[in-house]
């Protein structure tokens, strides 16, 4: 198995849940994490990283981390200062119309979205609520462009995107799609030579459905053309991501691998979970399981069965630990406070 991994965390698009996965498999295998300085949750986003942004990193005693994932700006030359050369680097992409949707309702406090009451109302004049020089213009234009490092107010010409797409294709070993989550996740047990319970997982960080809206097919188009660099490289990658199942692991072993996740997520939630799955926030019995909440989201956690023995409550904890607390967790365990 691969145990040397980067992950860049593209916000809003199942990477919590991806998140959860790395933390298990390193907590699991001993591993080390690259983590923020101080403990924090974002590598000093949304600034470019930095390899002096991680705890633990001198340049003098370049000391190497098994898995980098928390939210950062990517910059390879810093990232290779951290992580060793063999490492795999991967991402997961959404759609970029429902990725903005999400960003919407999820960043509504940030300069481009607070001064108005829709997505719509923001789309018929963009430039009057959007400054390119706002410190958080990427939650509202181009946030997979912004995250994977490049410029979200580029130029769109053809010959731009492209030398953006070939530079994503030389950094990253592969990219997963949001929307195909399972067969993405046959796709990352495969790179990474894992088994199947490294992969399994519940969904996290995911919001409830009272707070999505259903988009208009103009506003749509919209979209697209607002947020058309991160368009473009969706739709190449969604289609690479095909094309590498077709040619890696093909339609019929992937059918039946996604059958075998689906009935192992279900055995677990069975075991695990009181009732069929996520909760509002209110119902959550056990407060260190409660997610963060944030802007006007409303972020469902898991309940988990009373009276589960010693090995299995951890097995099941750990796969409904919202991202903070298990970070805050794996943290202390590689940097230990000092005794009092």
């Amino acid at each position: 198995p691969k145990t040397d991994i980067v992950f860049l965390k593209v916000h809003k698009s199942a990477s919590s849940t991806v998140m959860n996965i790395l933390f298990r498999f390193g907590e699991t295998h001993n591993l080390t994490f690259a983590f923020p300085q101080g403990g924090g949750f974002q590598l000093y986003y949304p600034h470019h990283f930095l390899a002096r942004f991680v705890q633990g990193f001198s340049p003098q005693s370049p000391r190497r981390f098994n898995i980098l994932c928390h939210h950062m700006r990517f910059l390879q030359p810093e990232v290779q200062k951290v992580v060793p050369s063999s490492a795999m680097y991967f991402s997961i992409l959404r759609n970029p119309v429902q990725l903005m949707e999400s960003s919407f309702v999820y960043y509504k406090g940030t300069s481009a979205f607070s001064r108005v009451r829709s997505l719509e109302e923001f789309l018929s004049q963009p430039y009057r609520y959007y400054s390119p020089a706002s410190g958080d213009r990427q939650y509202s234009r181009n946030l997979i462009t912004f995250d994977f490092g490049f410029n979200p107010d580029g130029d769109v010409s053809p010959e731009r995107v492209q030398l953006m797409l070939k530079a994503i294709e030389a950094s990253f070993d592969f990219l997963l799609i949001s929307e195909y989550f399972d067969e993405s996740m046959v796709l990352l047990k495969e790179m990474l030579c894992w088994d199947l319970d490294s992969v399994v997982s519940f969904p996290l960080n995911t919001r409830d459905s009272s707070t999505k809206s259903t988009l208009l097919d103009s506003t749509v188009e919209k979209l697209k053309a607002w947020n058309r660099l991160d368009w473009e490289i969706y739709t190449h990658f969604n289609r690479s991501f095909w094309e590498r199942i077709e040619r890696d692991i093909g339609r019929e072993r992937m059918e039946r691998e996604v059958k075998a996740l689906r009935e192992r997520r279900a055995e677990l939630a069975r075991t695990c979970l009181q009732g069929a799955g996520g909760v509002a926030p209110k119902d959550i019995k056990d407060s260190s399981l409660r997610p963060l909440q944030y802007g006007g989201a409303r972020i469902l956690g898991y309940n988990l069965k009373q009276g589960l023995d010693g090995e299995l409550e951890r097995t099941c904890r750990r796969l409904v630990t919202p991202e903070l607390q298990y970070s805050s967790l794996l943290y202390k365990k590689q940097f230990p406070p000092p005794p009092p």
